[in-house]
């Protein structure tokens, strides 16, 4: 893609604050915010930004968005994609939800749900299944972070341990090209890594954003996810590589 010159100084002004808003590139560049959100939209189309709710954030390999930025992005199709899983989520089940934004859209779409064992490091997951009074809540000890309410750690891997889900559904920050999914925070990955090998089936929720960002440390491989819930066609090879280690993708849209 070739950048127009405001394009290039709006994306220089996100490296240099992380972050850009419509109104106020408004302000700067004396145009309008419908320009503005074109520009914002052509550079998120190429990689460069993700759009959040009245602006943008400067796409990060080594760090993640903050919480609540990461709550904006494609909230729509996470809602899709979370009721879609929460589909296929009988009554009577046991299950983990770890940290994201993404399955917390799926505890939302439990509410409904009948005689459920939810266990969590999510203490967002948690204060939203409160209000299903035939769901018993564990909430997984560990250390707290604070941006977006995860439980993460030794103690937190040690705690899901001694629990067999019959699922767990889990996000991750990025996928690359291979089928590997991606976290920023080592002490999450090491969790992520315990939920799945206590499950008797993982699935995974995760919109198209996922393929356009990169991150440090790798959880698991697709190959080990029985079921991918996102709302965008995979690229052709990795659809391939899916059929062949035998993992099922349903397209939310």
């Amino acid at each position: 893609m070739s950048l127009s010159f405001r394009q290039s100084d709006i994306l220089e002004i996100a490296r240099s604050e992380g972050r850009v808003t419509v109104d106020d590139l408004a302000e700067r560049f004396g145009v309008t915010v419908q320009t503005i959100r074109r520009d914002l939209g052509e550079l998120a189309e190429a990689g460069k930004l993700d759009r959040v709710h009245g602006g943008a954030v400067l796409r990060s390999g080594v760090s993640n968005i903050g919480y609540e930025d990461r709550r904006g992005l494609n909230d729509a199709e996470k809602a899709r994609i979370a009721a879609r899983c929460a589909a296929d989520i009988p009554d009577g089940a046991s299950l983990f939800l770890n940290i994201g934004t993404s399955t917390e859209a799926v505890a939302r779409e439990l509410l409904g749900h009948k005689n459920l064992m939810v266990v969590t490091n999510n203490m967002n997951v948690a204060n939203i299944l409160v209000a299903n009074p035939d769901c018993q809540i564990v909430v997984a000890g560990g250390v707290l972070r604070r941006s977006d309410g995860g439980l993460v750690g030794t103690l937190t891997a040690s705690v899901i341990e001694q629990f067999k889900f019959d699922f767990a559904v889990i996000g991750c920050s990025a996928i690359d090209a291979d089928g590997d999914l991606l976290d920023f925070d080592f002490q999450e990955v090491s969790v992520s890594q315990t939920i799945v090998n206590q499950a008797r089936r993982t699935y995974l929720v995760a919109d198209h954003s996922k393929f356009q960002r990169t991150a440090p440390a790798r959880i698991a491989s697709l190959s080990s996810v029985n079921t991918f819930y996102t709302d965008r066609p995979l690229p052709d090879e990795l659809s391939r590589k899916c059929r062949e280690w035998d993992t099922h993708v349903i397209l939310s849209d």
